[in-house]
């Protein structure tokens, strides 16, 4: 990313190791342009980062998410024959 496409507030992504989040500051360090990253609190040279894509997540994609992972742990807890396995007393002790 050049110098001149960064700004504070912009959402930036570090490519080695992942690390996203919105830029809060900028430095100057040896003179090399650095980029400090609100996730993790660490510069990162602007020339190694690229912009990230913010996916805001709207409620109603949230219940759908949720209603998925429902629907895989009600299919997990059932038997073949359609009947529910009983998960009450899985931890008991033998003794």
């Amino acid at each position: 990313m050049d110098q001149d496409q960064i700004a504070v507030g912009m959402q930036v992504r570090y490519p080695r190791t992942g690390t996203t989040g919105a830029v809060i500051s900028l430095a100057t360090i040896k003179g090399n342009l650095y980029a400090e990253v609100e996730s993790s609190h660490l510069f990162y040279r602007v020339d190694q980062l690229i912009a990230a894509e913010v996916k805001a997540q709207t409620g109603e994609a949230k219940k759908q998410d949720f209603r998925t992972l429902l629907d895989k742990e009600r299919a997990a807890l059932t038997r073949v024959d359609g009947s529910q396995i009983d998960t009450d007393n899985s931890c008991e002790g033998g003794g």
